[in-house]
């Protein structure tokens, strides 16, 4: 059976007295499916919103109110690492080896944790980096100053020195500070959106590559959290009356593109509310979904995570109860991707730019006869590949596909011709008996 887990942060002192939870305890890995189970405890952590990233091997956690992150090593479930910064740390996201860092100066740090090589910004938010959203080629930043910058991640990841660093786009549609950001992991540059929840009320959907606001949304009260689908069919937000929204983006009454009927940016009111929290509970501060989006969960001020069954818009339930503000729940993939290579070690960063060595593990078994231990070994040019280029030089050269492409239609051009010829003969054949007959 796929097993299916997620990581819960919390922040702040403990709500009561309460000897079954763990001292210290900062981090929790839960398992959701099968059964419903604590599977590791790391400690000594109090983590912002926003301040949690996982990868395959290790676990990093922002400290509230502080310039430092904390790595945990996934399998073993200890500390790994303190690493410390020059600013106050207020928001992390990680995408591969690299972790970004939001900071409380308006500042992006960029940590290449396999290397240990860094790249700082200059302030280009006025104001706190609350949030910070990554796709494979963009980096989205959300602060305190009501603007959203969109990142080339090719130009942060720059080795040359030299390069300065600036936002691809501003999104500066809000009016207020900015809460959440949710982006999809589309490569299609017309439907690369993300949506943006601000303090003034409303959340935008944007199109970030373009800079172009697809569709407000606006809402009773402020949305502090979001929420997307998997296949960016729809968001969930969590506003401060301590409601939770769906809003739905496609299908009949689609929110933006050709379907939607409707001019660009338009406001719209936010439909009704599928759930509330119970008072006691309180608003969501973070939410999380499941990787086929049927199931979200949502994290509490007293310490509360709730299961939301999305399919049916039942009543939530409380999966575990923390004595302490729940600040963020991250879902771990069932189907991680296969690498290569895995990093031994994580490498602390530092500044300027100097050479540096990349220490990794080898995921696969190498064994006796490679192509790879033939290259090794042989004194110069291995046999083979010599006897590989000698040949390809013999070969004429070729498009590959342009011959494949002409081959068919030959092929096709040969297939109408023996069909003529085969009704020509046909033809005759006949022609010559009935001329046979009357003689």
């Amino acid at each position: 059976m796929l097993t299916e887990s997620y990581f819960v942060s919390v922040s702040g002192p403990p709500l009561a007295n309460n000897t079954s939870i763990p001292k210290d305890a900062g981090v929790y890995e839960h398992t959701l499916h099968p059964t419903h189970a604590t599977s590791a405890i790391l400690k000594k952590s109090s983590v912002p919103t926003a301040g949690l990233a996982l990868s395959d091997t290790h676990v990093f956690a922002a400290q509230q109110d502080k310039s430092t992150v904390h790595v945990y090593a996934r399998p073993k479930g200890n500390q790994e690492a303190v690493v410390n910064f020059p600013e106050r740390i207020r928001s992390i996201a990680l995408s591969g080896d690299v972790l970004f860092l939001g900071t409380q100066e308006g500042r992006v740090i960029v940590w290449e944790v396999c290397t240990g090589r860094q790249v700082t910004t200059p302030p280009c938010h006025v104001q706190a980096v609350n949030c910070i959203a990554v796709t494979p080629y963009h980096l989205l930043t959300g602060s305190d100053d009501s603007n959203v910058h969109v990142w080339s991640l090719a130009r942060l990841l720059e080795l040359d020195p030299t390069i300065e660093h600036e936002p691809q786009e501003t999104l500066s549609n809000h009016r207020a500070a900015i809460t959440a950001i949710v982006v999809s992991q589309s490569v299609n540059r017309d439907t690369n959106i993300c949506i943006s929840a601000s303090k003034d009320r409303s959340c935008v959907i944007w199109n970030y590559q373009l800079g172009t606001p697809l569709r407000t949304v606006l809402f009773p009260s402020a949305p502090i959290s979001l929420a997307l689908d998997p296949c960016a069919r729809a968001f969930y937000a969590s506003t401060e009356d301590r409601s939770l929204y769906a809003i739905e983006m496609f299908g009949d009454n689609a929110l933006f593109g050709p379907q939607s009927g409707g001019e660009g940016s338009a406001a719209m009111q936010a439909p009704a509310a599928f759930g509330a929290a119970p008072q006691e509970a309180g608003p969501a501060t973070c939410l999380g979904l499941s990787y086929d989006g049927t199931i979200l969960l949502s994290g509490h001020p007293q310490g509360q995570v709730r299961r939301w069954d999305l399919s049916s818009r039942t009543d939530s339930t409380e999966l575990a109860s923390l004595n302490t503000n729940i600040s963020n729940i991250n879902f771990v993939s069932p189907l991680s991707s296969p690498k290569p290579t895995r990093p031994t070690a994580i490498v602390k960063p530092f500044l300027g730019s100097r050479s540096y060595n990349f220490t990794s593990q080898i995921a696969s078994d190498i064994v006796n006869e490679t192509r790879f231990s033939n290259m090794m070994t042989s004194s110069g040019l291995p046999q083979d590949m010599l006897e590989q280029a000698i040949i390809a030089f013999q070969e004429p050269a070729a498009n590959a596909a342009g011959d494949a492409e002409l081959q068919k239609e030959n092929e096709e051009l040969w297939e109408i011709i023996n069909e003529q010829r085969a009704l020509q003969k046909k033809t005759l054949e006949r022609y010559v008996a009935a001329t046979t007959t009357k003689a």
